[in-house]
């Protein structure tokens, strides 16, 4: 599973439709990451194949979206992109997303899908 292309109208329909509803709340049953990108940005194009490699490693468990913020101007506008990259780490249910600036390293990126998104919830 390689990382998704994610449009406006994917997102609203898949994750969250922000038009119809302020209340965050993630509509799949499995976490997600989402890089805002450019195809002209250097440390975007650094990530790119780490976020290839983990959609591999992750299989099944995170999904790995990508939004190019160039074309997804609605979307990018949506969460205030002001750098890219730019990435969302989305967990189960109502927890609210987290926005991380920059090109993370790989064991940073691990840490946070492990911590943040497959962590059990608190019981």
């Amino acid at each position: 599973m390689a990382t998704i292309n994610l449009t406006a109208a994917k997102f609203k329909e898949d994750i969250f439709n922000y038009e119809t509803s302020k209340e965050w709340k993630y509509q799949d049953n499995v976490p997600a990451i989402i890089d805002f990108y450019a195809d002209w940005c250097a440390p975007c194009k650094a990530i790119a194949p780490i976020l290839e490699a983990l959609s591999e490693e992750y299989k099944g468990k995170v999904k790995i979206y990508k939004v190019n913020t160039e074309i997804e101007q609605e979307l990018s506008s949506a969460f205030q992109i002001r750098s890219i990259p730019s990435i969302l780490f989305i967990p189960l249910g109502d927890k609210q997303p987290m926005m991380q600036a920059g090109a993370l390293p790989k064991a940073a990126l691990i840490d946070a899908i492990e911590e943040k998104l497959l962590k059990p919830l608190d019981v």
